[in-house]
């Protein structure tokens, strides 16, 4: 099969063989594959595949399934699902177990579907999961423009949340707004900690959901409000900084964070259910939808990173296969 592989940080096309599944897994015929900031990381060296997992990036696709493990009872050759897979999703077939596949929403094509898992499984996961986001609560939502940011404004509200949000030009403010955000921060001309305080009346928000890190965590802890949680999924900004160690005391603010790619197949699965049950059907009935900024052909991956680097798109980009 063709694949892209990494050699010396940078993307390469590849002949692989095909991959073969084990007794719950599924092999896809891979027709759309997501871009995610983890595929940087990784061809960059900073964010290596699991021990059991392909080298070959690539954490979510879509395509029909043509083979099944003996133990898989879910599904069958033919179906068209979309997967969260914890790699080898920049090739024409792509092994994923089978409870970490949903079917293709109503009125969504294959490309569309690529780029519902690995945002969708992560937000989910941490605003409401491991946040704990409640109707009428407040989330500060850095990053509002990427694939997380676009994904977690629309589940935000979706469940009845008050959504603020930063991004790094007008344009992607107003884009975010119109997107259903309450608010949007540009946080090349704005200080989002004064934003904050002046849109909640000084009591801050109930959660954060940072892609950033760095300097904006002692900025973070003034933005919360009492009991608030703040959830770190990314360090763009790096992962080291400063704080006052007073305000969490205080404020008794909750900090954690995660990373999706190397939970369990019983964690992500549980997601997986959530997911089918509480989101599937804002999907199918349109209220919800992923942002699609452009796609690339499988061969074009390295301009694919390119973009994304740049931080010029909006939402998510996918490769054709």
């Amino acid at each position: 099969m063709l694949a892209i592989e990494i050699l010396d940080k940078k993307l390469q096309a590849t002949e692989r063989p095909t991959p073969e599944i084990s007794e719950t897994e599924v092999l896809i015929q891979v027709v759309a594959a997501g871009i995610n900031r983890p595929d940087i990381m990784q061809r960059l060296g900073l964010y290596p595949a699991p021990a059991d997992t392909s080298d070959i990036p690539g954490l979510e696709v879509s395509g029909t399934v043509i083979n099944c493990g003996k133990n898989v009872s879910n599904l069958k050759p033919g179906d068209k699902v979309c997967a969260l897979v914890s790699g080898g999703g920049y090739a024409e077939y792509c092994v994923a177990n089978a409870e970490l596949c949903l079917p293709i929403p109503a009125n969504f094509d294959f490309i569309q579907a690529a780029a519902i898992p690995e945002t969708f499984f992560t937000v989910w996961s941490n605003l409401f999961d491991k946040a704990l986001l409640k109707k009428d609560e407040t989330v500060l939502v850095h990053g509002g423009s990427s694939g997380i940011g676009t994904t977690a404004i629309q589940l935000a509200k979706a469940f009845g949340a008050k959504v603020y949000i930063t991004a790094g030009s007008n344009e992607k403010c107003a884009f975010c707004t119109k997107l259903g955000a309450d608010a949007a921060i540009n946080y090349k001309e704005q200080d989002f900690v004064t934003e904050i305080n002046q849109l909640t009346n000084g009591k801050g928000v109930d959660v954060i959901l940072d892609i950033i890190g760095g300097d904006y965590f002692p900025r973070n802890l003034k933005c919360m409000g009492i009991e608030a949680r703040l959830i770190q999924i990314a360090i763009q900004n790096g992962p080291k900084t400063e704080a006052n160690l007073l305000p969490i005391m205080l404020k008794r603010l909750t900090i954690t964070g995660s990373t999706l790619r190397a939970r369990n197949i019983s964690f992500k699965s549980k997601i997986a259910k959530q997911l089918f049950k509480q989101v599937w059907p804002f999907l199918e009935s349109g209220e919800i939808k992923p942002v699609l900024f452009t796609t690339f052909p499988l061969l074009e991956a390295d301009k694919a990173h390119q973009l994304m680097e740049s931080s010029q798109h909006i939402g998510k980009i996918i490769l054709t296969v």
